[in-house]
């Protein structure tokens, strides 16, 4: 018979040599870091290009070149890829193009109401940003996959802009204009520029935006004085009453 101790042994030993070590594991976790990096980079290609009903789980894969036991590994399905494809674009173009521009918060309003409208248009203008043709498609084929999300991450962007909108409309604006204004400015910079993405490369005498800091300083331009114009009207209401509640105290101590 064997010696106990020295069949113990053997079996530890045999153990240890099929245990990965720790080397191993770091190069496994880098490599799924990869692979899911990849993914994500190929899915908004083809959600961009297709939309989500059109993009196959194959295509995607392919480009990514990975095999589709992948995606089920790392998004589960197919409606999850969409999701976090989206979100991927989405913080990758902010880290291209901060939110700010470039301009510090103890700037001028103006200047940095500038910033943010520059650096939207240059994330839209971005040919390696999927974000805006994936919502584009999605808006086109509607499958309701990206409101939550959109909304969360959207939601810090849209109430910076708001909160810039009211320090400039003054104390005396209603929320509905100051969403009614920020609403106006983003449709601004949204709409012109997707269209001159989608349009680049036809061969027609369309207008279009070439100067992309030329039309941001218009977009900011126009804008200003659509609010200030608000401003003035709101000023202007609120001495008015002011006269009349005058008005009312004289005739009452006559």
């Amino acid at each position: 018979m064997l010696n106990s101790n020295a069949y113990f042994k053997f079996v530890f030993k045999i153990c240890i040599r099929k245990l990965p070590g720790e080397n191993e594991m770091k190069v496994a976790r880098e490599d799924a870091v990869r692979t899911r990096k990849r993914l994500l980079s190929a899915a908004s290609e083809v959600f961009a290009e297709k939309g989500y009903c059109d993009s196959t789980i194959a295509e995607i894969c392919e480009r990514a070149k990975a095999n589709v036991a992948a995606v089920n590994y790392h998004f589960g399905d197919k409606e999850t890829l969409y999701i976090e494809a989206w979100r991927h674009s989405f913080s990758e173009s902010l880290k291209v193009h901060p939110p700010d521009g470039g301009i510090r918060d103890d700037e001028r309003p103006e200047e940095r109401l500038r910033g943010q409208v520059a650096a939207l248009l240059r994330r839209i203008a971005d040919e390696n940003n999927k974000e805006f043709l994936i919502v584009h498609r999605e808006l086109a084929n509607p499958t309701g996959l990206l409101e939550e999300v959109a909304r969360k991450e959207l939601r810090p962007l849209r109430e910076k802009m708001e909160a810039l909108v009211r320090e400039l409309l003054g104390p005396r604006a209603s929320d509905t204009e100051v969403r009614f204004c920020a609403i106006g400015i983003v449709s601004q910079c949204i709409t012109p520029m997707l269209v001159r993405r989608m349009e680049r490369g036809r061969q027609d005498d369309s207008p279009g935006i070439d100067d992309i800091e030329s039309y941001a300083n218009h977009v900011v331009k126009f804008s200003l004085a659509g609010i200030g114009a608000i401003r003035e009207e709101a000023e202007k209401k609120r001495r008015n009453v002011k006269m009349k509640r005058r008005s009312g105290k004289a005739l009452k101590q006559e």
